[in-house]
């Protein structure tokens, strides 16, 4: 399964949409949306995500699937749980960042906003 990179080649930051397009009649939307939380996943996490799903979240399923026993896949989605856990502490901890920048002077109010809200 092709996957969007969630990190810029040059730099490491995080990558944004910027652009949709429909093929059909070519109408095209611009704007900066941060991908979903889901959409940053690792693939393995995603597969493991799509495949709990596919079984109707049945664990069971899933592990007979992966011959795998039923604590190991429940492990593996506890490690997913913790995963998307983090997303969210990562966005707390650059939230947090983006304020005491602004508190030091190093923002404008307006820049603080502007990425607070790209957020």
């Amino acid at each position: 399964m092709a996957r969007f990179p969630m990190k810029c080649n040059s730099c490491g930051g995080p990558l944004e949409i910027s652009e949709v397009t429909c093929p059909a009649c070519d109408l095209t939307i611009r704007g900066t949306v941060s991908l979903p939380r889901l959409a940053r996943l690792t693939p393995e996490d995603c597969q493991f995500i799509e495949l709990f799903v596919l079984a109707g979240g049945s664990l069971k399923e899933v592990g007979k699937h992966l011959n795998l026993s039923y604590p190991t896949v429940r492990n593996r989605l506890d490690k997913v749980i913790a995963n998307l856990q983090q997303l969210d502490a990562d966005k707390r901890t650059e939230r947090a960042r983006i304020i005491e920048s602004l508190e030091r002077g190093e923002l404008s109010t307006k820049e603080a906003l502007d990425q607070l809200n790209k957020l």
